[in-house]
């Protein structure tokens, strides 16, 4: 036997006591992720008993923020971005500037150096993608309207936080942390020679990446695929990820994550995208487990009794304080106070961003370690509550609206794209379509209606959509059509048919019931994603279901019969 398996303990303890805590975790409906950390924490230096080598952790770490960059950049869709930017970029933008200065004060309050405080409100501003597409998928919400705009709003914090990671080392210096001698002994033009350097290498890396490797990447992936070899298809997809991410980094002095994001985007462009994702992600998530659990082991647990106010402190800021900001935010963009409870809880909670930025923070001397551990325990804290908080969604949500006066003023009720326009013609409003959801679906749908001449009105949460929709002369309203007043501004009193062509299953029997509450004689079309759901809905007797897969299924069923010649046999049937 090897004299040294310091790397084979440090893996093999680090993913076994990950299963046990994860399964558990899982057991009480809390984030695996949480389980992930506290496997860390037992076999760090700050418990008893074994400690495995935080050296060898801290690479495989660094193996794990690769992969789980390449897999952000791999589902990085832009369309899904632009759909909704207007509200996305500019919150996410103002969000992370609010959370940043709540945490920079509470570092001041502490006696820490501006840099400390830098680095401590950054790491609270950003949420955790993973555990926010857990928590939508576990609704049913993740394409929905809601969904979206929370995806979006943390695409944005996470391009975000990749430009502060490309950024905080040059910074560094200017900051009071590490090389701040040489800097206090050289010029200003030094320091923006350095900072315009940086961004100089930056630059042509991602011009590099964005107009060859677009090209050569996905060309690469498609003459492995040809090979038919799913070994050589899976070992291509990881040198690719891990090769650019080295190379950013030697050649261009670009951390490993950009590089790696950068990776799973012009591998985006390959028709084999998805299939590189699946084959990837085994690998994926074997090194994310390693990465969470080389975050636990640098956690000191005696800071939850040697320094609780100031945990609660950190556990605030993310839950409380970056939850109204970001609740006020949706509400001044005037979107639904669904949409507002929805981005909140979504983003009550930190993760994987905040531990490569204080990782680094301390690498550069910006941030004591003791700020560390504080991100740390904030990230256990509110990871492990978030579920509870998206449960709190729909009381909070009763509470407000049990206030009336409050409930106006918090919806305003006064924005013009909540109501038709007063010239809109009235013979499109009697014995029309009331279609919820204009996305991929519904704009399907709207346009056979249009070519056919059948007037409809659509109901849609997304501002710019319906903003664009008027734009073309169709009517159009916008908010949650679970709403009573959605409804009554889409004449659903005078309507021949309601069509949900949303995926957001969660709310479509309230919208029924409103629907029918003001139209008894309306026919409702309902769409579905579940199997389950869809039986669910039709012994409910909601109106007429129809489910993707099934109606898939059914389509190419006939084409098929069609062209043996057994159509007629088919319908008889």
């Amino acid at each position: 036997m090897p004299h040294d398996i310091s790397l084979i303990s440090t893996i093999a303890a680090g993913l076994g006591l990950a299963l046990v805590f994860g399964f558990i975790c899982a057991r009480f409906k809390i984030p695996s992720l949480v389980g992930y950390l506290l496997a860390g924490i037992v076999i760090g230096p700050g418990t008893p008993g074994f400690v495995a080598d935080v050296g060898l952790a801290g690479q495989l770490a660094e193996i794990g923020v690769m992969l789980l960059m390449f897999g952000v950049g791999l589902h990085f869709s832009l369309d899904d971005l632009l759909s909704v930017r207007k509200i996305a970029l500019p919150g996410a933008v103002l969000q992370i500037s609010v959370a940043t200065l709540m945490g920079m004060g509470l570092a001041w309050w502490w006696g820490w150096s501006l840099g400390a405080g830098l680095v401590l409100g950054l790491s609270l501003s950003v949420a955790s993608t993973v555990v926010l597409l857990k928590a939508l998928e576990t609704r049913g919400v993740l394409e929905s309207m809601n969904g979206k705009i929370a995806v979006g709003w943390l695409i944005v914090e996470d391009l975000a936080m990749v430009l502060v990671l490309v950024l905080l080392p040059a910074l560094a210096p200017m900051l009071g942390g590490a090389g701040a001698e040489q800097v206090a002994a050289s010029s200003s033009t030094d320091l923006w020679w350095t900072l315009a350097r940086t961004l100089g290498e930056v630059t042509i890396f991602v011009a590099l990446m964005l107009v060859i490797g677009r090209r050569v990447f996905p060309w690469l992936l498609w003459q492995v695929a040809r090979t038919g070899s799913r070994e050589l298809f899976t070992l291509c997809v990881v040198a690719v990820a891990l090769g650019i991410a080295y190379g950013a980094g030697k050649l261009f002095g670009v951390s490993f994550a950009l590089g790696a994001f950068f990776a799973g985007m012009v591998m985006r462009e390959s028709d084999l995208s998805h299939r590189a994702a699946e084959e990837s992600l085994p690998l994926r998530d074997a090194f994310a487990v390693l990465f969470f659990v080389s975050v636990g082991m640098l956690f000191d647990p005696r800071i939850l009794i040697e320094q609780p106010l100031q945990v609660l402190a950190v556990v605030a800021i993310i839950i409380v304080g970056k939850s109204i900001a970001a609740f006020g935010l949706v509400l001044a963009f005037r979107y639904p106070l669904n949409t507002a409870l929805t981005v909140s809880a979504s983003l009550a909670q930190i993760g994987e961003f905040s531990f490569i930025l204080v990782g680094m923070g301390v690498a550069l001397k910006l941030l004591p370690v003791e700020g560390q551990s504080l991100v740390l325990a904030g990230a256990l804290i509110s990871i492990a509550l978030n579920a509870a908080v998206f449960k709190a969604i729909e009381p909070a949500q009763r509470w407000i609206r049990s206030r009336s006066t409050l409930a106006r003023l918090l919806e305003r009720r006064d924005d013009p794209l909540a109501e038709l326009p007063m010239e809109t013609d009235q013979g499109l409003l009697t014995g029309q379509v009331v279609l919820v959801g204009y996305g991929r679906v519904g704009r399907r749908i709207g346009e056979a209606l249009m070519k056919q001449g059948v007037p409809f009105v659509v109901a849609e949460q997304n501002r710019e959509i319906v903003e664009g929709l008027r734009a073309q002369g169709i009517p159009a309203v916008s908010g949650d059509a679970a709403e009573p007043a959605v409804l009554i501004q889409a004449h659903i009193a005078r309507a021949g048919m309601l069509v949900i062509a949303t995926p957001d299953a969660f709310n479509v029997r309230q919208m029924v019931d409103i629907a029918r509450q003001l139209n008894p004689q309306v026919e409702v079309v309902v769409r579905t994603h579940s199997e389950d759901e869809a039986e669910l809905l039709a012994k409910e007797k909601v109106g007429r279901v129809f489910m993707g897969e099934h109606e898939l299924a059914q389509g190419m069923t006939h084409h098929v019969l069609e062209r043996m010649g057994k159509t007629k046999v088919a319908g008889a049937h």
